[in-house]
């Protein structure tokens, strides 16, 4: 198992929240963290706790859900109860994109995004950030004319 402040650092430099100055070579050429990088690893790890899991038809944070959990093989281990339930909570995901919308703006030819009141920059940025597989958002007045296409 990866220990923690590795798994945070994975994240961020997954979404480009870390880059080369948050990082520092020692003498025996291993990486370190400055202060600024571990800030940056404390804060998205902090952000990934915090996002919902349905946990028992309630929506928790990933913290009280792990938590509970504890308590519960706690009790276990000094026999308070009987069996720990090892059911697997369901990650709620906040998503604005879909796959119906990234093919739609990844087709939308720029004389139709022109007709709808956007420049040709736009439209090209967003069509980079779909065709990158990650996550993207839409200003809200972009989402609402894309909602009148679909």
């Amino acid at each position: 198992m990866k220990p923690i402040q590795d798994l945070g650092q994975n994240m961020a430099i997954e979404k480009e929240i870390m880059d080369s100055k948050d990082f520092v070579r020692t003498e025996s050429f291993s990486l370190r963290l400055r202060p600024t990088g571990a800030r940056k690893v404390t804060e998205e790890f902090n952000s990934v706790m915090n996002g919902k899991v349905e946990y028992r038809k309630k929506n928790s944070s990933w913290g009280s859900v792990l938590l509970f959990k504890s308590r519960e093989l706690s009790h276990q281990l000094v026999g308070k109860r009987k069996t720990v339930e090892f059911s697997k909570p369901v990650y709620v995901g906040e998503r604005d994109d879909t796959d119906f919308m990234r093919k739609k703006i990844i087709d939308m030819p720029y004389t139709e995004w022109k007709k709808m009141g956007f420049s040709k920059g736009t439209l090209h940025y967003i069509k980079q950030s779909t065709k990158s597989d990650k996550p993207f958002t839409l200003n809200k007045h972009v989402k609402e004319r894309m909602k009148l296409l679909i």
